[in-house]
């Protein structure tokens, strides 16, 4: 028999989960995308454990605080928005990260965009943005949960990667030159 051989806690991906809800942070709904994303983020990213969890109403002051909490604070890899990205007056997500962020990462939004075209036309009236605060991706998802859980599993390959690389790991350098590596 093997023996029980953990990783390393610095392997471990430390995601934060930010449901933007007005009702659910009145607590007038149940949040149903942060439980969905969380559940997805265990499911799908080997070592990641989400670490944060919060409800936050359309509020890009509110929304913005604790992104920036959850990158300079917490010190998050990963943190994932779901909820207000859409078109609708109060949908102020895409701001709030982008005052946040220090680079845009818009390959990952623009792969979520294509891939969901594929299940509906409404993914072009996404609006949400991804982007880097100091080595924290920060990654916004529609806040339908079927909608964030789908678009979650578009981008999960290559967010381990995405994280070696804001780590700088030595790690991240066995992924260059590979078929399946492109940068």
């Amino acid at each position: 028999m093997e023996p029980n051989i953990q990783r390393p806690e610095s392997h471990m991906i430390r995601v934060g989960v930010l449901t933007v809800s007005d009702r659910s942070a009145r607590g007038e709904r149940p949040d149903m995308g942060g439980p969905a994303v969380a559940r997805a983020v265990v499911e799908s990213l080997a070592g990641a454990q989400v670490v944060a969890r919060n409800i936050v109403p359309d509020d890009q002051p509110a929304i913005a605080a604790w992104l920036a909490r959850g990158a300079d604070v917490l010190r998050l890899d990963l943190i994932l928005t779901t909820g207000g990205t859409g078109f609708a007056p109060r949908d102020v997500t895409p701001e709030a990260t982008a005052n946040v962020v220090d680079r845009a990462a818009p390959g990952l939004a623009e792969a979520m965009r294509g891939a969901s075209l594929h299940i509906t036309p409404h993914a072009m009236l996404s609006r949400a943005v991804a982007g880097i605060r100091g080595r924290t991706l920060i990654v916004n998802l529609p806040g339908s949960p079927k909608a964030a859980v789908e678009n979650l599993a578009v981008i999960a390959p290559v967010l381990p990667h995405a994280i070696e690389l804001l780590r700088e790991s030595p790690d991240a350098e066995r992924h260059h030159g590979t078929p399946a590596a492109v940068a």
